[in-house]
């Protein structure tokens, strides 16, 4: 049996690019990395229709928008540069955040080192990545937007997959929809500065 299950999640420090590489499986030299989008995508994955909402937050919102997008996301995915090691040092912070934002709930997450093209440059290691992910008791991937190295495709899935785990064990029923969830975040706002 073939059913609907969405998944709605958040996407942090991730590049616009791998967002296109999942959708598109091309590469994208030049966008905005400022601009925030959502995209919704459909893929059958475990014989279960899946429509997934991504956004991707450009890592540019405020402290109010922060905030509402961490309480939008039912996963996420915290990518780094493996070419950075300030960026890469910035995860556990955000894990925490996202810890403080989304209890008493566990946050779903899954650890990206991308660029992993660029070896010769790289300045955290795979068993850095690795160590931090056990402490983050999650999923563990390294690959490319640029060439497509690296299962690009399994980690969106993984999400999806950890996603309707977790609402498994927490008998939740169907989320409303984000447009009710962005109505809700900007009425929180709006209370926020007139007060």
């Amino acid at each position: 049996m073939v059913k609907n299950v969405p998944a709605m999640w958040e996407t942090w420090i991730l590049s616009l690019a791998l967002v296109v590489r999942f959708l598109t499986k091309r590469f994208i030299w030049e966008y905005d990395p400022t601009l925030e989008s959502t995209y919704r995508h459909q893929a059958t994955i475990d014989d279960e229709v899946v429509t997934m909402e991504i956004l991707d937050t450009a890592g540019q919102e405020d402290t109010i928008q922060r905030e509402g997008h961490m309480r939008w996301g039912e996963g996420f995915v915290l990518v780094y540069d493996i070419t950075d090691r300030g960026s890469f040092e910035e995860v556990l912070p955000l894990k925490n955040i996202l810890d403080e934002i989304k209890k008493p709930k566990n946050v779903t997450l899954i650890l990206v080192g991308n660029k992993a093209d660029l070896d010769h440059s790289r300045q955290v290691s795979t068993e850095e990545g690795e160590k931090l992910a056990t402490e983050l008791a999650c999923a563990f991937y390294e690959c490319s937007a640029c060439t497509g190295e690296g299962n690009i495709t399994e980690i969106f899935y993984e999400l999806c997959r950890e996603v309707r785990r977790r609402r498994m064990v927490q008998g939740k029923t169907r989320r409303r929809s984000s447009t009710t969830h962005v109505k809700q975040a900007i009425n929180k706002m709006l209370t926020k500065i007139s007060s």
